[in-house]
């Protein structure tokens, strides 16, 4: 059985970026998770460490029961989430267009490590597994505006239950087209809909392959 990581290695995984898994700590914490296969160095100045799946695995997983040891900070302090729609009193601000626009960067990174060819224009595999983050971060980098509370006015992204496919609606015609322009630049594939009972337009999108 694999031995758990140490505690200080633990917190330096959990302290990874959440979008791109960059990794920040010494060199030694750094070597160490790398010699266990659970970090790599990047081969590309500046020679940053990422997670591997192995160590996306152990930060998304409960740490392993072992000695005694003070009450972890929740896990979602501080953690960065891009905004679907709906929240109440949702962050904004030079300092949240900062951090926008950070996660955004990162996550082309990740698709040029992680997409076989190295291409930026296509989602890769974390999108896919975090369909409604993912498009609600091309939204919010793009200056779009996010339903607030209960209030119509905004766009909200949801799941569906259809594979690889988020809903995304707003009342205002024009800005749902904008939002299904701003998604399919950064390579998904869009449709325009309408429901049935209430002729409300909507935007079904999907991460394209290809």
């Amino acid at each position: 059985m694999t031995r758990p990581p140490t505690a200080a290695q633990r917190r330096v995984i959990d302290a990874a970026d959440p979008v791109t898994g960059r990794l920040k700590g010494t060199n030694a914490q750094l070597a160490a998770l790398v010699k266990r296969g659970l970090a790599f160095r990047h081969p590309r100045p500046p020679h940053d460490h990422f997670l591997t799946p192995a160590g996306h695995r152990i930060r998304e997983a409960p740490p392993e029961p072992s000695a005694p040891t003070p009450p972890p900070a929740p896990a979602a302090s501080g953690v960065f989430a891009a905004r679907i729609g709906g929240e109440e009193a949702p962050p904004s601000g030079p300092a949240r267009t900062r951090e926008v626009h950070s996660a955004w960067q990162g996550l082309l990174e990740l698709r040029r490590m992680t997409n076989p060819d190295g291409t930026t224009d296509r989602p890769c595999g974390w999108e896919r597994t975090h369909l409604v983050q993912a498009a609600a971060l091309a939204l919010e980098a793009a200056g779009h505006r996010p339903a607030v509370g209960t209030d119509e006015a905004g766009y909200r992204i949801r799941a569906t239950p259809q594979p690889e496919a988020v809903a995304v609606r707003d009342p205002d015609t024009t800005a749902l087209r904008a939002c299904a322009a701003t998604l399919e630049k950064a390579g998904w594939q869009v449709s325009e809909h309408t429901e049935p009972r209430t002729a409300a337009r909507y935007v079904l999108a999907s991460p394209r392959r290809v």
